[in-house]
């Protein structure tokens, strides 16, 4: 995922919104633009980041057998390491926002 903050502030950008989903999309990352202030986005890329761990956790214990997908839920407070599993990320695809 690919967040841009503080979009209620224009005149301050210091990466234009075409160029952050340019880069999102050669990265295959999902691009969003925030601003807390103006209350812009921010469940929207919370709940998005929701979701994406959810399908990778998901995925892996369909994926695996019954023993397998047991251990591959996570306990509570356990971490979770979305790096290893972009291919669910990629399917998504790239800009929302």
């Amino acid at each position: 995922m690919l967040i841009g903050n503080k979009s209620d502030l224009r005149h301050l950008v210091a990466v234009p919104t075409e160029d952050g989903k340019s880069f999102a999309e050669r990265e295959s990352l999902y691009f969003l633009e925030t601003s807390a202030l103006e209350a812009t986005n921010v469940e929207k890329a919370f709940s998005e980041l929701l979701t994406q761990i959810y399908r990778i956790v998901s995925k892996k214990a369909v994926e695996g057998d019954a023993a397998a997908a047991a251990s591959s839920v996570p306990a509570k407070g356990e971490r979770i390491n979305v790096k290893d599993d972009v291919s669910a990320l990629k399917r998504v695809g790239c800009c929302s926002g």
